[in-house]
């Protein structure tokens, strides 16, 4: 029965965007099968660059003439009646495996679904540019293999080490065809399945990758009793031969020179127990070294206790292992960390390998039964648990040494109290009052709790109030001390007082601080800010934790004078090429003092621009002692600062430019002589800023480019002038003359 009725409109959707050139490919020609098996065609398009997913179409023909549509990727009423049924009950199924390609599955085979099967592409080009069908030829041949053992159920064997067993099967086939068989003998121990030796169909042995030193040795055999019976020969048992035998035999049938696999059967023959007999042994693994906090390090010992039965033919070889902890519904994985083989060769995994060649892991064989693993610092990812397993392996007749026994030990845990680290630094003065000139000392005391073997690093430092009122106060570094005692000045820059600070180590958690000489700008909070470091090796640190200390005070009661200062000009506004003359004026308020026991630190600085938007420019500063320092600038204008009374610093401008406009004001930091002859420096003042502008002359600025550009004219109205005449005079003379004459003919016609 075929399809009838026209394909709907996204068959017609979809063939628009299919790719010329296209060819639909079966791997095979010809497929042989069993009656009752599995049939699987794979079928795919090559040179496909067209949808994501391309269609298929699977059709039968008996006769080689007219299809029977089967099913389809696209259409669910493509089906033709007689394979409904088989397609609802499963026994028909179309699997995708890739845009391209599709698996036609055909379960439980039937002698009616022999023939030719057909994979095509629905398409309507109006030109052939490809394949869009292929087709291969099933056979579909009468089942006639018979696996049996001698023994049904399978049989039970108990053995000894080192004893021998047999084992039977039996195999036969009465198909008209030429088959052949294969015999393959695997173990099963649970989910797992080894294959033990294998008489393929062209008659030759394999021996699975665990059993070629034996089967080379003799101990394992493989051969025929009669025509149809397969004997598996064992010798000199291991307990790792222990578990369920299966035969498993294939079928196989040449077709045009290549061999095809038409079915298998197995059946179990026996289980196989083994009761050990050469080594007996025990193992036990201690922790000799628990971590107590991150980067200790840990040692576990994997010893192997009452040791029996064991001669010079058995060594003892050690695997280790790391198991995360997780919680009770995650499936826990065991990772393997290093293993020794039968020979001595150490084997590392994926988690250790790289520490390994760091030598952060060391594994190593401390005498005959007791093997070490020790991390040498360790991690947050290293807890878990972790356990060994020992091997002991035995010496083949051919010298070769093979696994006969495997004992696991117990885990154990590392694990250590992760708790937050703890830091506390208290400072205290030594005398709640002082006067300036006076020693200032601080002591700071410092606690810690769970940091591994702290060592301390202090720094000093000085929160001072800004010159500008409305800005956050200034903090300073004054001196530190790190962790192997070693003293930095950090940004003390009164190089006359560079010995004026010291900081020492009284005792492990205690450090003092001396300011000697001090000075009421000295006026501030101070503080210790500790940082706790902890050893990880060798001579490295890690920082641990820092903390920061309650502040110490430093507040100075005066009745001295109090300082002001402003700025004036008379020239505010000047031109281009003027002096600029600008005055701090210092003012005192309160108890008068002697000239000489006052001294001041002038700076001028600058804002060029309308507002106090921008940063300030030093443009030169006078210190107490006379010294003048003057910054670089970029244009041609000159500074000059002098001193011209006790209060009052004059800053001039020579060959004022535009760029001088702006924003000036004057910084002074006063010192004033105390009664014990030492210099006390005050706080710095500053002044309101004033304007200055700076104008450009338009009559100097334009009286030049004028005299130039009236002279240019002047000689460019000469030249043409003189062009003019020569051109008039000299070129047109002839058509000039011309003209005459014709006026004069006129006047006498008009006369006549």
């Amino acid at each position: 029965m075929g399809h009838s009725g026209e394909r709907p409109l996204l068959l017609a959707l979809l063939i628009l965007a299919v790719c010329q050139g296209r060819i639909v490919k079966i791997p095979t020609r010809d497929l042989v099968r069993v009656e009752g098996t599995e049939l699987v065609i794979p079928c795919n398009v090559s040179d496909y660059d067209g949808p994501s997913e391309q269609n298929f179409d699977w059709s039968f023909s008996s006769s080689g003439t007219r299809f029977v549509e089967i099913v389809s990727t696209w259409e669910a009423a493509f089906t033709a009646q007689p394979y409904r049924e088989r397609l609802q009950r499963g026994e028909i199924q179309l699997r995708r495996i890739g845009n391209d390609a599709v698996e036609l599955h055909v379960k439980n085979l039937q002698t009616t679904d022999q023939g030719q099967y057909k994979c095509s592409t629905p398409s309507t080009d109006a030109t052939v540019q490809g394949n869009y069908d292929d087709t291969v030829q099933v056979r579909v041949l009468a089942d006639a293999l018979q696996v049996s053992s001698k023994s049904q159920p399978a049989s039970s064997l108990r053995l000894r080490d080192g004893d021998s067993f047999e084992l039977h099967c039996s195999a036969s086939s009465a198909s008209l065809e030429h088959t052949h068989l294969s015999v393959t003998w695997e173990l099963h121990r649970g989910p797992a399945r080894q294959k033990i030796l294998s008489l393929t169909h062209e008659n030759r042995f394999y021996p699975g990758p665990q059993y070629e030193s034996r089967y080379q040795s003799g101990d394992l055999r493989l051969d025929t009793s009669g025509e149809d019976v397969y004997r598996l020969s064992v010798s000199r048992v291991l307990p790792v031969d222990q578990g369920t035998y299966k035969c498993v035999v294939s079928e196989w049938i040449g077709e045009k020179g290549k061999w095809q696999e038409i079915q298998e059967k197995s059946v179990d023959v026996a289980t196989v127990t083994i009761q050990p007999i050469e080594p007996l042994f025990d193992v036990l693994l201690n922790a000799s070294k628990v971590p107590e906090y991150l980067d200790d390090p840990t040692e576990l010992e994997c010893q192997i206790t009452d040791v029996r039965n064991t001669d010079a033919n058995v060594r003892f070889t050690v695997s280790w292992y790391y198991r995360m902890d997780l919680r009770s519904d995650e499936v826990v994985t065991d990772e393997l960390l290093a293993a020794m083989d039968g020979d001595w060769t150490l084997r590392f995994g994926e988690r250790s390998r790289q520490r390994v060649q760091n030598g952060e892991i060391i594994f190593f064989k401390e005498d005959r039964a007791r093997f070490i693993f020790r991390i040498q610092r360790t991690s947050e990812g290293d807890r878990g648990n972790y356990y060994c397993v020992v091997s002991a392996w035995t010496r083949q007749r051919n010298k070769s040494w093979l696994k006969s026994k495997e004992v696991v030990s117990k885990p154990v845990n590392i694990f250590w109290i992760s708790e937050d680290s703890v830091l506390l630094v208290k400072a205290r003065k030594a005398k709640p009052f002082f006067a300036a000139g006076n020693t200032f000392e601080m002591t700071c005391k410092v606690s810690s709790e769970h940091i591994k073997t702290p060592r301390y690093s202090v720094l000093v430092t000085a929160e001072k109030p800004a010159a500008d009122p409305f800005s956050p106060n200034e903090t300073k570094s004054i001196i530190s001390l790190d962790q192997d005692s070693v003293v930095k000045l950090e940004n003390w820059t009164d190089e006359a007082r560079a010995d004026g600070v010291v900081l020492e180590k009284v005792q492990e958690d205690e450090f003092r601080y001396r300011m000697y000489q001090t000075q009421v700008s000295d006026a501030g909070l101070y503080r210790c800010v500790v940082t706790a470091w902890s050893p990880v090796g060798g001579n490295l640190w890690k920082e641990a934790g820092t903390s920061l200390s309650n502040p110490i005070q430093i507040d100075f009661q005066t009745t001295g004078p109090i300082f002001n200062v402003s700025v004036h000009s008379d020239t505010p506004t000047v031109y281009r090429g003027d002096l600029i003359k600008l005055f701090c004026i210092i003012s005192l308020e309160g108890a008068a003092l002697d000239p000489d026991d006052m001294s001041f630190d002038v700076s001028w600085f600058a804002v060029h621009s309308f507002a106090m938007d921008k940063p300030a420019v030093l443009l030169s500063s006078l210190d107490r002692k006379g010294v003048v320092n003057k910054a670089r600038r970029t244009w041609k204008s000159d500074l000059s600062l002098e001193k011209i009374s006790v209060l009052e610093f004059l800053l001039q401008v020579h060959g004022s430019e535009d760029q001088d406009f702006g924003n000036y004001f004057c910084a002074v930091i006063p010192w004033i002589k105390s009664t014990t002859g030492s210099w006390q420096r005050e706080t710095e003042i500053r002044s309101k800023p004033i304007f200055v502008t700076v104008k450009m002359d338009v009559l100097n600025a334009f009286k030049y480019p004028l005299l130039i550009g009236v002279s240019l004219s002047t000689i460019i109205g000469l030249i043409s002038c003189l062009i003019g005449y020569c051109s008039s005079h000299w070129c047109c003379k002839k058509e000039v003359q011309e003209t005459r004459r014709e006026r004069r003919r006129l006047m006498s016609m008009e006369m006549d």
